[in-house]
């Protein structure tokens, strides 16, 4: 190190370094609610357009971000610190991205853009770097010349990080509240069906049409806040007139993993939905609104526990003056009315047989495992997740997808599940680290595991014409009957391959041409 003497010396003003320092940013105030406007992102593209329509209905100026890729990771590190996760540089390199964007070829002075724009994100979770990276999103803003560009920082746990008092624009109130949580539900709705009936579609790209027309349909009623049934029926019709084949073998993987990662459909996992599907697959992703479910357990949980505590908490059965009991009513309302809401969306637009996760039985299968009080991105429900996809024969393969260095996912994923697959010899599990490059190195990977997974599904199929003796003439009459035809049919569970299931489930004197 240079001593203060050879830095003069050098011409280097020692007097002029300055420690940073986060300033707590402007709020966004009723006054400013006109000119501003919202950017957002960070869920999948369905979801995030949702949102925006939800939004808007509230008389909000709202911009969905675009999917973050690899030039929005290149803006991330050449603006924000060394060591960062892959969320925090996509995110704040997205959002780099389009103000320059804004700046150089809109034409909108950097002023305004201060001024007139701010962005909102998601907080940590738990014990993750990324509770401290809203400070690095200001700090890389700056350096990029928008210094001032107000970040807001929204809690998955304790909400938005600003005042909510008159004066705030952003009023987290019930018509917020509802209108959110109904655009999670249908993004998770609407990703469900796409990803269940696209691999098996027989006209390319039909399925991806019919889901942007869902989508438009959509956005159109929360945007104007009209009565969601009517739209979901009109999806209905659309999704309905896909044509598919379901004969068509081929192996169930489940993407499991930290929450953005396994979320992103863009470069930050290296596109893997899309390119499971490219390599013959049916991808099985996760809902926004299982984390909505594992926040209510972790709220009931955690009371159970308090409430017998009397030695840390005060009075009788513990968390004096808190109602436990009243506490526990309310979150076990809570989930059955998410559940309710949810599954008549699903039914309403075709989705049938789609159960979200059961929170207790996650817990009590990973327990052992990992312990239920640790808390930190998806928490236990990674190993729970890996042993009921195996004991019950849910997928054929289960892909981990995490940021380079997520402590908490990857010391379930590299650490625990070592352990599982060992418990579980039948489980073909690949933990996968992204970076925003080497996606060839990935690749090659999981093409050689999914490998295994298509000896399983077909596998699975062998055995079940097998014990239905079914003879060639009959099998190919399958692709007439209306279980292999109709997009919205479901059949029993039996094992992971959905064809599989079919044969099973199907009866001689069902094989007959739908009419």
């Amino acid at each position: 190190m240079p001593t203060i003497k050879e830095e003069l010396a050098l011409g280097l003003e020692q007097a002029k370094r300055t420690q940073w320092f986060d300033p707590v940013p402007r709020q966004f105030l009723m006054k400013d609610k006109a000119t501003t406007t919202i950017l957002f992102g960070g869920l999948t593209m369905a979801h995030d357009y949702l949102v925006e329509g939800v939004l808007k209905g509230l008389g909000y100026t709202v911009r969905h971000m675009d999917c973050p890729d690899t030039e929005s990771l290149r803006f991330g590190k050449e603006f924000g610190n060394r060591g960062q996760c892959n969320p925090t540089y996509f995110t704040v390199g997205n959002l780099i991205k389009y103000l320059i964007h804004l700046r150089d070829e809109v034409g909108i002075s950097k002023e305004d853009i201060v001024r007139n724009y701010l962005f909102i994100t998601s907080g940590s979770c738990g014990p993750c770097r990324f509770g401290t990276y809203v400070t690095e999103y200001r700090k890389a803003l700056r350096d990029a010349g928008f210094d001032g560009f107000r970040v807001l920082l929204f809690q998955q746990q304790s909400g938005l990080k600003q005042a909510t008092g008159d004066e705030s624009a952003l009023k987290l109130d019930t018509s917020f509240f509802f209108g959110f949580v109904k655009a999670v539900f249908l993004g998770d709705i609407l990703n469900a069906i796409g990803y269940r009936i696209r691999p098996y579609e027989v006209e390319t790209g039909a399925t991806d049409a019919a889901l942007a027309r869902c989508k438009q349909y959509l956005y159109d009623a929360l945007h104007h806040r009209k009565w969601l049934i009517p739209a979901l029926y009109k999806c209905r019709k659309e999704l309905a007139a896909i044509k598919v084949d379901r004969t068509r073998v081929k192996p169930k993987v489940s993407i499991i993993g930290e929450f953005w990662a396994m979320t992103t459909e863009g470069d930050g996992n290296y596109q893997l939905q899309r390119f499971l599907e490219s390599e013959g697959a049916e991808v099985e992703v996760q809902s926004v609104t299982a984390w909505i479910l594992y926040l209510i357990w972790e709220g009931r949980y955690d009371t159970l526990k308090r409430m017998k505590l009397r030695g840390e908490d005060s009075g009788r059965y513990g968390l004096q003056g808190k109602k436990p009991v009243f506490r526990l009513w309310m979150f076990g309302l809570a989930d059955r009315a998410i559940r309710s809401l949810f599954q008549t969306y699903a039914k309403t637009i075709g989705l049938y047989d789609y159960h979200l996760p059961d929170m207790d039985e996650l817990s009590e299968v990973s327990h052992k495992h990992y312990n239920n009080h640790l808390r930190g991105g998806e928490g236990h429900m990674e190993v729970g997740k890996l042993i009921l996809n195996v004991v019950k024969r849910k997928v054929n393969m289960t892909l981990s997808v995490k940021p380079f260095g997520c402590m908490p996912s990857s010391g379930v994923s590299d650490g625990v599940q070592t352990l599982i697959t060992e418990k579980y010899p039948d489980a073909i599990f690949l933990p996968i680290e992204t970076t925003g490059d080497g996606a060839i190195n990935v690749y090659s990977r999981i093409q050689m595991m999914l490998f295994k997974a298509k000896q399983a599904a077909q596998k699975e199929f062998d055995e079940a014409v097998a014990r239905k003796a079914f003879t060639a003439e009959q099998l190919r009459s399958l692709s007439n009957c209306s279980k292999f035809t109709h997009p919205f049919r479901t059949t029993r569970h039996f094992v992971a391959c959905r064809a599989a299931n079919l044969v099973y489930d199907t009866r001689i004197r069902e094989m007959t041409p739908f009419q």
